[in-house]
């Protein structure tokens, strides 16, 4: 448990200076994070049949995100972000060299390794730049959102978890956190909306809802990964708390969500 909490406080600490230090520290942050949690997923998926590409499939990770980063940060055109299509192409090409089994498999765990744990952080940077400039304001919204939803999920959870979310993937989950955790993300946006006046109070409770609901879908996916490959955590870079995929399960489908639902919300 001291493990859990000095980890949890260091790992707090570096994504708020991650968000709160500028453009800059954002984006180097952010392309890091992603090629570790691509590589990451290719660790946790490579068996004896399956071998997916690492190098291009990180090579494929950066083709999208530093283009995307140029448009955002710099306002250079978006057609670099183009450079992916022939990366894609390379990686399907490239197993007709390879001699490992299954070649279709190893295309298919590649290309998704990215989807699944790359794209959602593309979205989540773009989100800081949803009003044409930097601002942290979006970006640190959506983490203390989140984070209120995994507290108040838990809180509720062991104190009151009887009705399971959903034992087949997650045991442990019940309706009591979910409502709990929706409960304290919605209490959260309702003092984010007293500070940040780029939404209002129903727009700010509208980001809670789909980060409670996409993230807890979320955390069962990656359950379910995990499930299906028999292990229990996703990695060992965090002490007491697994991987990095374990961390930012969350993120990965509420991110996309949150990203359209600004876009709409800022359009209408």
């Amino acid at each position: 448990m001291k493990t859990r909490a000095i980890t949890g406080f260091f790992f707090v600490g570096v994504m708020l200076a991650s968000v709160l230090l500028g453009a800059y520290a954002f984006t180097l942050f952010f392309l890091i994070l992603s090629g570790l949690c691509t590589e990451e997923f290719y660790r946790l998926v490579t068996t004896s049949e399956v071998k997916p590409q690492k190098r291009w499939g990180l090579v494929l990770v950066i083709s999208i995100f530093l283009p995307l980063s140029m448009y955002l940060f710099q306002g250079e055109p978006l057609i670099n972000l183009l450079i992916c299509v022939p990366i894609t192409i390379m990686i399907i090409v490239a197993e007709l060299y390879r001699k490992y089994p299954n070649p279709f498999h190893n295309i298919s765990y590649t290309i998704f390794g990215v989807l699944f744990a790359a794209v959602p952080f593309c979205f989540f940077y773009a989100i800081a730049f949803i009003d044409g400039t930097y601002s942290f304001h979006y970006p640190l919204a959506f983490l203390l959102l989140l984070w209120s939803s995994d507290t108040g999920a838990y809180l509720f959870g062991v104190k009151l978890g009887k009705h399971r979310l959903f034992e087949r993937h997650s045991p442990k989950k019940s309706w009591e956190g979910f409502v709990g955790g929706m409960v304290t993300s919605m209490t959260a946006a309702f003092i984010i909306s007293m500070y940040f006046d780029e939404l209002s109070l129903i727009q700010w409770l509208g980001m809670a809802v789909i980060i409670v609901t996409a993230g807890t879908l979320g955390d069962l996916c990656e359950s379910m990964l995990k499930r299906s490959l028999s292990t229990k955590d996703s990695g060992s870079l965090l002490p007491g708390h697994g991987g990095l995929l374990d961390r930012f399960d969350g993120l990965l489908l509420a991110a996309p969500l949150v990203f359209v639902y600004l876009q709409f919300v800022k359009t209408f």
